[in-house]
């Protein structure tokens, strides 16, 4: 069975930082790229970083580039996202995405997803 768990959310000032957790099981984590996404209210779901399956690429939304950074360990089915300097306008529920196995084609790779962490950056 599938897990992606999320962890490291919570109350922080303008300025602040936060590491986000995504612990994952039930798949081989290797395979999978993986990716944060966050859904502010009243807003639609929007994707903040990739990273591959290696570590080796990383993407970034205009947004969070500069202050965001995403990183895994394969070795222990972990990835993370490091928020620095965050923003008001960053407030909003994290999610972990997995997408894979990278050798699937397209059309049949699969998507996992954690059940958020709440983010909110007020004074």
């Amino acid at each position: 069975q599938v897990h992606l768990v999320e962890s490291g959310g919570g109350l922080v000032q303008p300025g602040g930082s936060l590491r986000l957790s995504c612990a994952a099981s039930g798949f081989t984590f290797s395979t999978y790229a993986m990716n944060w996404y966050r859904q502010a209210p009243g807003k639609e779901r929007e994707l903040v970083a990739t990273i591959s399956r290696t570590g080796g690429s990383t993407n970034y939304t205009e947004a969070v580039k500069g202050r965001f950074t995403v990183s895994r360990d394969n070795a222990k089915n972990l990835v993370y996202l490091q928020m620095n300097s965050l923003k008001p306008e960053d407030t909003a529920v994290y999610y972990c995405n997995a997408n894979g196995p990278f050798y699937a084609l397209k059309e049949n790779r699969r998507d996992y997803w954690g059940q958020g962490t709440q983010v909110t950056v007020s004074s």
